[in-house]
C-alpha cells in the first residue's frame, strides 16, 4: 500500500515538472535568441535591427536589455525605443503601459515631451480599424474616448512644451482631431434626427458650437440646431441659431 501511493507521488511530482519544464521553453528559448552581451553592445544591436524595421526583434533585444539591465545608462532610451516599437506592430497597450510607466517614474524628464507625443501617436492607432477604414466605413459614430484621450495628450505637449520640435505635428493633428470629434457629436446628432429626438440632436448640435467652434463642422452643426428648433416648434431659438450661422457664413 505504502510502495503504491509513493509510485503514485512520484508520477504526480515527475508529471508537474514535466508540464513546468514545457511552460518555460518558450520562455527559456527567447531568452536564449538574445546573446549574452554587454548593455552597450545589446543596445547597438537593437538600435540598429530598429532603425531596419525589424521592430519584433528589436522588442526582444530591448526588453532584454530592460530586464537584464534596469538602471544602466541606456535604460530611459530603451524605454522610450521599446514605445516606438511596439506603437510601429500595432502593440498599442503595450505602448501605453511603457509611456505611463516612464512619465511615472520620470515625471521631470527630459523627453517627457516626446513621451506625450507618442501617447496621443498610440491612442489615435488604438481608436483605428483597419478593415472598416480600408472599405471605407464611415465610423465617425463610433465612441470617441480614444480620441478625446489622444487629444488630451497632444494638448498637454503642445500646452506644457511649445517649444518642443513634436509641437507642430501635434498641433496639425489637434485640428484633425478636433474635426473627428465635431464630426462624431454630428453623426449622432443626425441619428437622434432622424429618430425625431430633436432635442437630443439640438443638443448635440450645441456642443458642437461650443465646444468645437473652430472644426469645419461649425457651420452644419448650426444646420442641425436650426431644424430641430423647428420641430419643436421653439422659433424664437431656431431664429437666433439661423442669425448665428449666417453671421458666420459672412465673417468667412
Amino acid at each position: 500500500m505504502i510502495n503504491k501511493i509513493s509510485k503514485r507521488a512520484l508520477a504526480v511530482v515527475f508529471t508537474a515538472s514535466l508540464l513546468s519544464a514545457c511552460s518555460s521553453a518558450p520562455e527559456q528559448q527567447e531568452i536564449e535568441r538574445v546573446p549574452n552581451k554587454s548593455a552597450q553592445a545589446l543596445y547597438e544591436d537593437a538600435r540598429e535591427t530598429l532603425d531596419s524595421g525589424l521592430y519584433a526583434r528589436a522588442i526582444e533585444l530591448l526588453t532584454a536589455i530592460d530586464s537584464r539591465y534596469p538602471f544602466g545608462p541606456f535604460s530611459k532610451q530603451v524605454q522610450m525605443d521599446l514605445v516606438y516599437a511596439h506603437y510601429q506592430t500595432g502593440n498599442t497597450e503595450q505602448a501605453l503601459a511603457t509611456i505611463d510607466r516612464f512619465i511615472r517614474l520620470n515625471p521631470n524628464h527630459k523627453d517627457l515631451d516626446y513621451m506625450y507625443y507618442m501617447r496621443g501617436l498610440v491612442n489615435i492607432k488604438a481608436d483605428k480599424n483597419a478593415f472598416q477604414e480600408y472599405f471605407g466605413v464611415d465610423r465617425a459614430d463610433r465612441d470617441a474616448k480614444r480620441t478625446r484621450v489622444a487629444y488630451k495628450d497632444l494638448s498637454t505637449l503642445v500646452n506644457n512644451y511649445p517649444d518642443s520640435k513634436y509641437a507642430p505635428e501635434a498641433k496639425r493633428r489637434l485640428a484633425w482631431l478636433l474635426n473627428r470629434m465635431a464630426r462624431n457629436e454630428l453623426k449622432v446628432a443626425q441619428y437622434y434626427y432622424e429618430r425625431e429626438a430633436y432635442l437630443a440632436a439640438a443638443n448635440r448640435g450645441k456642443y458642437v458650437v461650443e465646444h468645437f467652434s473652430q472644426s469645419s463642422y461649425l457651420e452644419p452643426a448650426l444646420e442641425m440646431m436650426v431644424k430641430s428648433y423647428e420641430k419643436l416648434g421653439l422659433p424664437d431659438m431656431a431664429e437666433h441659431a439661423q442669425q448665428t450661422l449666417e453671421a458666420n457664413k459672412r465673417e468667412r
